[in-house]
């Protein structure tokens, strides 16, 4: 069977290649939403990749890079907190990773089973995904995150609504692995139109050096900061879960059991860790990735070393970092009002897939009140000024939610969906 492993160099090399490309545009898109600097994300991308391998002792093909799931947390904190005390929550985020990775090793996975069930995760996920609506909306609109304008709103629209419209025919009839690439797709239409209105600042594109060291940012340590981003770690774990498995399928070999659950989620957590300790988002396993290699057949994990050298190699070319930080703001806005109703389907899938019966009282209080707390504003504690204490939005509601599982009669249904611990 062709699986890559006996490819020669310069294919590994062209097949990483073409696994960055596959990442790139969902790998860049979370910092330019967030306010990171895209060539720490591509720093921090491929250092986290090499991370993981060296912990897994390279035997899984699959590349990090940034986690929508931390778009919102990340926002408002920078917001309430700044950019250094987010970054500290984004490395205790990653030490989340490795404690459950130890607990993985120790007891199985029967713990996570029991703490984040699917009526847990499931509703998290959906409030991550619509707690964003409204910045997206205004976005595509030609408005800043506060809803002042930047673009006039026709203008803002004829650029956003066919960006968003090149990405829906991209992810639904593309071909091969174009049908992998819809976000790149949609950037590059959504870019093309803007030049041709004029709005796209080419005067900084010009005055960016071709070779400059990343903005890296070092990180400051704030308990408040680090209680609002860590809960958000609690959802992207059970994902990378999901998708460890799912890229096992792909390839026919059994990652739970070698390298083994806790190596993986330990990998997770040691480049999350690294992405806060410079100022980049957190990492966690693509999906796209893992269709490429279905789709190539090629299973080699090397080709990822080459994909996170080449991140690596790109983090450092200023024009390229000026070019992707002047795409306009109408440009992702368009993309993000499918990207966030698609991370709000991961949760209702979630449900679906595990049959959560929301006709029983238990399932539906959690649901109930995790929704409305995640996306209706809810405020527990004081957050006038800097020093008060609060938990909103997904921190509460991941919290909250975890709290009434454990809590409320009948949180023993884990035990007849959990895995093997013989796998792992």
């Amino acid at each position: 069977m062709q699986d890559g492993f006996n490819d020669p160099l310069w294919r590994q090399v062209v097949s990483g290649a073409q696994m960055l490309f596959v990442a790139f545009g969902a790998l860049v898109l979370m910092p330019l939403i967030t306010g990171l600097d895209p060539n720490v994300a591509l720093f921090t991308a491929g250092i986290g990749t090499l991370l993981f391998q060296l912990v897994t002792g390279r035997q899984v093909p699959v590349f990090l890079a940034s986690s929508f799931a931390f778009i919102t947390p990340i926002i408002l904190a920078k917001g309430q907190f700044g950019l250094a005390e987010t970054m500290g929550g984004v490395m205790a985020a990653g030490f989340v990773y490795t404690f459950m990775g130890l607990m993985v090793k120790i007891k199985g996975t029967g713990f996570i089973d029991r703490m984040l069930p699917p009526v847990v995760i499931g509703p998290v996920i959906i409030s991550i995904g619509l707690a964003m609506a409204p910045i997206a909306a205004n976005m595509a609109m030609g408005k800043a995150g506060d809803g002042s304008v930047l673009l006039p709103y026709q203008t803002a629209m004829l650029i956003s609504m066919p960006a968003l419209l090149t990405t829906l025919i991209v992810a639904v009839f593309g071909k091969g692995i174009f049908r992998l690439v819809p976000i790149i797709a949609g950037v590059l239409v959504g870019f093309a139109l803007s030049f041709a209105f004029g709005v796209v600042d080419t005067a900084k594109i010009a005055a960016a050096p071709w070779l400059e060291i990343p903005n890296f940012t070092a990180p400051a340590f704030n308990w408040q900061a680090i209680l609002f981003i860590v809960p958000v770690a609690l959802a992207p774990a059970i994902e990378h879960i999901g998708g460890v498995i799912a890229v096992g399928s792909v390839t026919g070999r059994d990652y739970l059991k070698k390298p083994g659950l806790h190596r993986t989620l330990l990998g997770d957590g040691l480049a999350t860790t690294a992405a806060g300790l410079f100022g980049g988002p957190p990492n966690t396993t693509y999906a796209e990735v893992t269709g490429a290699v279905m789709l190539t057949k090629n299973y080699n994990p090397k080709i990822m070393t080459w994909a996170a050298v080449f991140a690596i190699t790109l983090a450092f070319i200023g024009k390229f970092g000026a070019l992707l930080q002047s795409i306009p703001v109408p440009v992702m806005g368009g993309i993000l009002c499918l990207l966030f109703g698609s991370i709000a389907a991961v949760g209702l899938n979630t449900m679906i897939r595990h049959k959560v019966d929301l006709a029983e009282a238990r399932n539906l209080v959690i649901v109930s009140v995790t929704l409305v707390f995640g996306i209706g504003g809810v405020l527990i504690g004081s957050g006038d000024g800097p020093d008060d204490w609060g938990l909103k939005g997904i921190a509460l509601c991941a919290i909250v939610a975890i709290a009434l599982n454990l809590i409320l009669p009948g949180n023993d249904a884990w035990k007849h969906k959990k895995l093997d611990d013989q796998q792992l």
